[in-house]
């Protein structure tokens, strides 16, 4: 079976296709921000083109979505106007095939599950830490979606309560404003403006003031892992997103982590992705094959 694949993102759509196991004609397109939905669309079905002929097309794309539908529910002001777009309609329209269409993290996780690092666990949670923190729930290596479709938006669990309470109506004290890799660089440029993401900020951790940032920003991430464990009590978290391919971060928050969870949740198990970036084409390709086999 031969499906063509592609990561829609903020910044670029990742595509590749994949046949035998292995992911071939991997490229990277500016994602046409400026084009809305349809636009985006069609410049997905431009790069499809490029791959010949396949029997599918799996679609990891960033937003939350309606897999039933392949629809967007919603998409934030990183990508104007993608709200609503039905995806697959329009790309089965064009190519008469099988498409499938899943947001971001549930296919990395996904990904991760059935190549990377959750080969052998059949439940997990999957935490990306990038502009924003993803969540996915993997339950007998399947995802858990919710009620509509929504389920694991992690990055939205309120880590600091009293800034919510202070500002009222929806929570300003939410995960991600702390503990994404957005906020770890803005943190770091507060002492040197040209620390202005993760590989710079890595690239002087030996220097005291940027590793005394850098372990209060883990302390930021134990937080909201602290809550997900006590709530969930899974055997397993994994952890990805390109900062994460940081040992130092995995090392620490295996180190650190008892010091913020009940002594009978501590069986669980960090775990660093090992797909990279292109775990989402993957969990793309797995999706698309389980739909072809049903």
């Amino acid at each position: 079976m031969r499906t063509a694949v592609l990561d829609i993102g903020g910044t670029f759509i990742k595509s590749a296709l994949y046949a035998d196991n292995m992911l071939y004609q991997f490229k990277e397109t500016p994602t046409p921000l400026s084009s809305g939905g349809k636009g985006i669309v069609a410049c997905a079905a431009e790069i499809v083109k490029t791959y010949g002929s396949f029997d599918a097309i799996g679609i990891s794309t960033a937003g939350q979505v309606d897999p039933d539908r392949g629809m967007i529910l919603y998409a934030n002001e990183n990508i104007p106007g993608y709200t609503g777009t039905p995806v697959r309609e329009l790309l089965e329209y064009i190519f008469h095939v099988p498409v499938v269409v899943d947001n971001d993290v549930n296919m990395a996780a996904v990904g991760e599950g059935a190549l990377g690092a959750g080969k052998e666990e059949q439940d997990f949670l999957c935490l990306t830490y990038g502009t924003g923190i993803g969540g996915a729930i993997i339950q007998n290596k399947e995802v858990y979606r919710g009620s509509s479709f929504s389920a694991a938006e992690f990055g939205s669990i309120v880590t600091h309560g009293q800034s919510s309470q202070d500002q009222g109506g929806y929570p300003e004290g939410i995960y991600e404003k702390y503990a994404s890799a957005t906020a770890l660089v803005h943190m770091a440029e507060q002492i040197n403006p040209k620390l202005s993401d993760g590989k710079a900020i890595f690239a002087n951790l030996k220097e005291p003031e940027v590793k005394a940032i850098v372990d209060i920003w883990i302390g930021e991430i134990l937080l909201g892992l602290s809550s997900l464990i006590h709530i969930f009590n899974p055997s397993c978290i994994i952890l990805g997103g390109g900062v994460m391919e940081q040992t130092y971060l995995i090392r620490e928050i295996r180190r650190r982590l008892s010091d913020y969870i009940m002594p009978s949740f501590s069986n669980v198990r960090i775990k660093q992705a090992e797909l990279g970036n292109r775990a989402g084409l993957l969990g793309a390709a797995v999706t698309a094959g389980r739909r072809a086999a049903e």
